[in-house]
């Protein structure tokens, strides 16, 4: 390979690039590659740096409601791409797509993948309201091009893509979520404790099925309490259109029954003190917390929606749910607390579907193999 290609990440935040792409970008490295990262910096541009990656500064918006700022990021990006002339542009995250693909257009760069981790419950749930039709007319202009490749996580979410027709249907790639890495998530043997664990490891999101589990958990208490616990292991994004502010959250905590942790830094071991896993929400991507969760060896209680029925075969290392049900939660729950032995085949069979679909080393080597698609037709 030429020690001279380059690639340059664009990533709504910091924070999500060193969570979902820092494992490719040191691989890429290791492969020749310059790589840089454009981003918005939330503190994290040192770390990132400390790798050897090159970091240049966006200030992208979460909101997006802003068109003027909007358009300053996309003539920011052109800037950015007419100056370093990347032999790969990957945009990471919708709007990353969005703007990045007017900023390629304007440059006329044929070299551009937008690797779209959900496509958003609120935007594919049939609304039709006046920011969904605008989303949908952007997403047009952005991504009409015979050029452009798209990684998408999950079979429903490529399938909706191509009946958009934005590009060739061979441009639409599904690569399984950003991978995890099987040897820093080890399979855990679930062990004895005082309690049962019941885990749910995202963001105090409505959107997450949040509520749903604490309605569940409410409908359990009478059997359950004392015998198990419920642990929210996420932020209240209050960014987030969708989020349970926490004042709101706190009437629903009950100590030592429905317990709430935040944000934390030691998931690894937030996953390995636990027996099963719930994430009942509306809509996915993959959800990088069940592939985690998966490694580890955990039995998992989900909805049957988008990126999430792909981390959960029913029956085999979990239980799919209706989503936005609570009986039907709940009675999974109630299965799984009553059965030492379910839990533990299950988590055993989580991790042999970790090993067989969800290994970094299999994401790098499906993207690398794109990148060399992308690269030997813009040689001819």
């Amino acid at each position: 390979m030429d020690k001279d290609l380059s690639v340059l990440f664009v990533v709504n935040v910091d924070w999500f690039f060193l969570s979902h792409r820092l494992p490719l970008a040191l691989d890429a490295m290791k492969r020749g590659y310059t790589v840089y990262v454009l981003t918005a910096d939330t503190g994290k541009k040192k770390k990132i740096e400390s790798y050897g990656i090159k970091f240049l500064e966006i200030p992208f918006q979460r909101s997006g409601k802003n068109l003027l700022h909007e358009i300053k990021c996309v003539r920011l990006l052109t800037k950015y791409y007419k100056e370093i002339k990347p032999d790969i542009i990957h945009h990471v995250t919708l709007k990353a797509a969005l703007l990045g693909s007017f900023a390629a257009k304007i440059t006329k760069s044929q070299n551009v993948i937008n690797a779209i981790s959900g496509l958003g419950y609120n935007f594919t749930d049939g609304r039709n309201g006046f920011f969904q039709q605008c989303i949908r007319w952007m997403m047009n202009l952005a991504f009409k091009s015979k050029s452009f490749y798209f990684i998408l996580q999950n079979p429903d979410d490529v399938r909706l893509m191509e009946n958009m027709n934005f590009v060739p249907t061979e441009h639409y790639k599904l690569i399984k979520g950003s991978g995890v890495n099987l040897k820093e998530f080890p399979f855990t043997e679930i062990y004895e404790k005082q309690k049962l664990h019941i885990l749910f490891p995202a963001r105090i999101l409505y959107d997450k099925g949040v509520m749903e589990l604490i309605n569940a958990a409410s409908k359990l208490r009478h059997k359950w309490e004392g015998k198990i616990i419920f642990i929210l292991a996420g932020d209240c994004d209050e960014e987030n259109k969708a989020v349970v502010h926490k004042t709101d959250l706190e009437k629903h905590l009950i100590p030592g029954y429905m317990e709430w942790i935040g944000f934390r830094r030691d998931m690894i071991f937030q996953y390995q003190q636990s027996d099963i896993i719930v994430l009942p929400s509306y809509r996915e991507g993959l959800p990088k917390s069940l592939i985690e969760a998966c490694a580890i060896g955990r039995p998992i209680i989900t909805t049957n929606v988008p990126g999430c029925r792909e981390c959960v075969i029913d029956g085999y290392n979990g239980i799919l749910v209706p989503v936005k049900t609570v009986e039907p939660l709940a009675s999974a729950i109630d299965e799984l607390c009553q059965s030492r032995l379910k839990r533990e085949e299950m988590g055993k069979n989580s991790r042999k579907l970790a090993e067989k679909e969800f290994s970094i080393e299999s994401v790098v080597r499906k993207t690398f193999s794109l990148y060399d698609e992308i690269l030997a037709k813009i040689k001819k």
